[in-house]
């Protein structure tokens, strides 16, 4: 299906797929009101597909002209947007409207680049169609600015790993307990799930030599857990500390005079 090239027939087929028709589009708004508090830009967006006219010719262009114009303004908003204040593009579903929205505003990119002349240029033009994509068909765009709001935050991954080093530890814990004699039944339960899948039997004679071996082995995994957080805050505090320095040095001067703590 990706592979597949379409001629125009096949195109205008599948925008007029897209756009309801004129009976359709009064049996809707018979039955329920439009929204009106949405974003300027997104009920334009949403009013381009519901269009009534007894000429389906017509629809399609009014509904391009609409798609040019919001193309033309997102890419000069993009032009006066800082790249560190743009937003995060969402995910864009894969549906025969959202094809047929690509396919035609592709077109209308030709004029913008070939008037481009540097890559910056380039760069803010294609992020301006993707807005504008996003807009024409109704997804939601975070509010600009906030984009590097949540650079502070724990990484997923981190978070995981801190879950898996307090998991070993409780099970070493366990292990441990049940070693030194404990056999209380919630002790015994962790051990067999602990050995599960494995050959190794309570019962055997040497249960206490692959507990060592267990708990050892556990505690290889946290230290090279560990290890691995640790890499990644001294990576981060060098990278901050770059930063600084390029942008504020006497600041990164007195943070590293003050005694850590």
């Amino acid at each position: 299906m990706r592979s597949k090239i379409f001629d125009d027939a096949e195109i205008e087929r599948l925008r007029r797929e897209a756009i309801p028709s004129s009976n359709e589009s009064a049996m809707a708004g018979d039955a329920a009101p439009h929204a009106t508090d949405q974003h300027p830009h997104v009920e334009a967006a949403m009013d381009l597909p519901v269009a009534v006219d007894s000429n389906e010719d017509e629809i399609v262009s009014h509904e391009l002209e609409q798609m040019r114009s919001l193309l033309k303004e997102a890419i000069l908003e993009t032009r006066s947007t800082p790249l560190e204040n743009r937003p995060r593009l969402p995910r864009i579903p894969i549906s025969k409207r959202n094809r047929a929205v690509v396919r035609a505003l592709n077109p209308r990119l030709v004029t913008y680049l070939e008037a481009s002349r540097d890559l910056c240029k380039t760069d803010s033009i294609l992020f301006g169609a993707a807005v504008a994509v996003c807009r024409i068909i109704g997804a939601k765009l975070p509010i600009a600015g906030r984009a590097t709001t949540q650079s502070s935050a724990i990484p997923a991954w981190r978070k995981r790993i801190e879950d898996r080093i307090a998991k070993a530890r409780a099970l070493i814990g366990r292990l441990t307990s049940f070693r030194s004699g404990n056999i209380r039944p919630r002790i015994v339960r962790t051990v067999r799930m602990a050995f599960a899948g494995t050959n190794i039997s309570l019962s055997q004679p040497d249960t206490t030599q692959k507990l060592t071996e267990r708990i050892d082995d556990l505690k290889q995994k946290i230290a090279a857990w560990r290890k691995r957080i640790r890499r990644f805050t001294e990576r981060s505090r060098r990278f901050n500390q770059n930063c600084l320095f390029q942008s504020d040095q006497k600041r990164l001067y007195k943070s590293l005079e003050r005694p850590k703590v």
